[in-house]
């Protein structure tokens, strides 16, 4: 359990950030597949992150940490087989974007996880992967992991993919077609979600020199005898990460920047900073970072569809804010770590704010927050968002602190530098 102190030390603070959990996941994933060797620098070393680095050297993939960089020499698309089940913990982003890579080994693959893991829903995933000509099952009849894919015949073709549950399961498969026979045609059925991750996908398959054509984010096309181009990359700072701190500066009143996290960032969750605008906050925009001044807070009305990462943070920020916010369209948001809407909804009710979640919204009453142990439910996230209802509130108490380290493991030493 850890105590938050109430306040924040200086009254202007900055902060410098790790690398992008999404961005590290897919640059690992792209220079795994490369033909040659790539060093990166900047990527996050989080338990997520080090679970794909894991798996893609059980896939064959050559990675040495040197500490600055990693250094990765690829595979050329052609994974191995593995002999033990690849265990990915609750890292749901390792989970869908693997599933569509081992598609690419040379024989049968198991991925496995937590128990939680196995309650988070991959089958369409799995449909739009057979319609490729690729055998990818679960194991268990639940829809849901372990699965089990057998690889090393990627047709490809045009495939229909449902996304409504999660976007990574379009990166997955576009970070796998280049190596498929035929190429890749994806029409995504239904809505996309969390479209920004999709962005970065693209963002990293260009900078690897993969070309991929899409009609508005429907259509999606890899043409076949493509290859990831080694090189040196670099990981910008987390987005989401970022949150946490521009939300701290939202309800304190104090101004925090956050170095090298900028308004041309692709990450959909930057875009947290214009939501805080709109409650009060005044945002500047520099080209070595981004700051947030608090101010008081009123309410928003606010669709968060396309930063759904950040809406844990967004719900502390609303209980200190006058009125009722309602945050919508974030279905998605039962399929993580936890089920964000209930279990935020939850703990804010202990703090003696008024919050109800429904299907796929959110809804928080500002008022006058109370002390309470806060249950994280092992997400990460919800450690790090109830953190900042500490900096306004007298017994705050988080329970399980370390469930930071699945994306951000030195998040209290960077956290206790606002009230030094």
């Amino acid at each position: 359990m850890r105590e938050i102190k109430p306040g924040v030390g200086r009254d202007k603070i900055t902060v410098t950030l790790p690398g992008s959990k999404s961005y590290s996941h897919r640059l690992l994933i792209a220079a795994a597949l490369a033909d040659g060797e790539s060093r990166i620098t900047g990527l996050l070393r989080s338990e997520d992150t080090l679970l794909t680095r894991d798996a893609l050297r059980a896939f064959g993939a050559v990675i040495e940490d040197e500490g600055e960089a990693m250094v990765v020499r690829g595979t050329d698309g052609r994974l191995r087989a593995c002999t033990e089940p690849i265990y990915l913990a609750n890292s749901g982003t390792s989970m869908r974007l693997l599933t569509g890579i081992a598609a690419l080994g040379q024989g049968e693959t198991v991925l496995t996880g937590t128990k939680r893991m196995g309650e988070r829903p991959i089958e369409d995933l799995l449909v739009a992967m057979r319609q490729a000509g690729v055998s990818a099952e679960c194991v268990h009849p639940t829809q849901c992991p372990p699965v089990k894919v057998k690889g090393g015949d990627f047709k490809g073709g045009a495939v229909s993919l449902d996304c409504r549950i999660s976007s990574q399961f379009l990166s997955s498969l576009l970070l796998a077609a280049p190596y498929a026979r035929e190429g890749l045609s994806v029409t995504v059925a239904g809505e996309l979600v969390s479209k920004p991750y999709v962005e970065i996908t693209l963002d990293i398959m260009a900078r690897f020199g993969i070309e991929v054509t899409h009609d508005n984010f429907q259509v999606f096309r890899v043409a076949p005898h493509q290859s990831y181009r080694p090189g040196t990359y670099h990981c910008e700072p987390d987005g989401s990460n970022a949150s946490y701190f521009w939300a701290a500066a939202a309800v304190t009143g104090k101004s925090v920047k956050v170095r090298h996290v900028t308004r041309n960032s692709r990450q959909g969750d930057v875009g947290f900073v214009d939501v805080l605008e709109k409650m009060g906050c005044t945002v500047v925009h520099e080209e070595d970072g981004t700051t947030v001044t608090g101010g008081e807070l009123s309410a928003v009305t606010v669709d968060m569809s396309l930063m759904p990462d950040v809406v844990p943070t967004l719900a502390v920020v609303a209980a200190h804010a006058k009125g009722t916010t309602v945050i919508q369209n974030v279905a998605h948001l039962r399929e993580k770590e936890c089920d964000r809407l209930g279990c935020v909804a939850t703990e804010l009710r202990k703090m003696g704010i008024d919050a109800v979640a429904g299907e796929s919204s959110l809804e928080i009453t500002g008022g006058a927050l109370s002390g309470s142990e806060v249950e994280t439910y092992d997400d990460h996230r919800m450690a790090m968002s109830f953190s900042i209802a500490g900096l306004t509130t007298p017994g705050v108490r988080i329970l399980d602190p370390g469930c930071v380290k699945k994306s951000f493991p030195t998040y209290w030493d960077v956290f206790d530098t606002l009230q030094s």
